[in-house]
């Protein structure tokens, strides 16, 4: 048997409801792991649980922005090898029409969801020794865009955040990374496209060496920060961009 495989772990993805949540938790299982999937929409956490082929699978509609629902669900969560924070939104705005209810609205689910989330799991103690904590960042972090100023900034303090993660429970062996991917093929790359043009997206997606990612692609990267074949990583973020950082286009 690999070290890739999953086979006896137990991880919680939030944001499980569609898109890259959606996908990690069907390798998961694939890969011989049991998820317990979480989300604020019960019907598509219905339809992803449908997708989970084989496991001893566990669903839980929660509001992850409400604190009282995240108490709820700790609760309700059995002892996990891992945690794959994907809930998220983009909502580009430029600075002048910046205010403290937009910081709120992208900071809360970007950001404080994530912090809130690991506080409330590792203080009732969770995590197994030896668990995988993954955060979805963005390559926006370390390479905003314009009207990226909300989505940057909170992928950026979430990349901070992990790092922090692996310094203070690395005597457990539990282990915290980012993954920073570019502009993957999911609802949110449907809804940058319908904000702009198709036209637009294909000039963008033209400067990708191996073009755009998929769902699979991320999830992939996920199962080998979830592994014992990543045992000796953490603190780190893994990019995918398909060689978009690297300008050659």
């Amino acid at each position: 048997m690999t070290a890739f495989h999953l086979h006896n772990k137990t991880i919680l993805v939030t944001g499980a409801s569609s898109g890259i949540g959606r996908q990690v938790a069907i390798s998961i299982c694939e890969m011989g792991g049991n998820v317990v999937i979480t989300g604020r929409s019960e019907e598509r956490l219905k339809e992803t649980f449908s997708l989970l082929k084989s496991g001893n699978n566990k669903s839980i509609q929660a509001e992850l922005l409400d604190d009282e629902e995240v108490q709820s669900l700790v609760t309700q969560l059995p002892l996990l090898d891992g945690i794959v924070n994907c809930a998220g939104t983009v909502n580009p705005y430029p600075i002048k029409f910046l205010s403290g209810k937009k910081i709120d609205e992208v900071f809360n689910i970007n950001y404080k969801v994530q912090v809130v989330l690991t506080a409330q799991a590792t203080r009732a103690k969770k995590l197994n020794k030896g668990a995988s904590v993954v955060f979805l960042s963005s390559i926006s972090a370390q390479h905003p865009h314009r009207g990226g100023a909300l989505y940057a900034g909170s992928k950026a303090a979430i990349e901070a955040f992990s790092k922090v993660v692996a310094l203070e429970f690395f005597h457990l062996q539990i282990r915290s990374n980012c993954i920073a991917p570019a502009m993957v093929k999911t609802p949110m790359y449907d809804k940058a496209e319908a904000q702009g043009t198709k036209e637009q997206m294909d000039a963008h997606i033209s400067k990708y060496p191996l073009g755009a990612g998929t769902p699979e692609d991320v999830a992939n990267a996920a199962i080998f920060l979830l592994s014992d074949a990543s045992k000796w990583i953490t603190g780190t973020t893994i990019t995918l961009d398909g060689g978009f950082l690297l300008g050659g286009l």
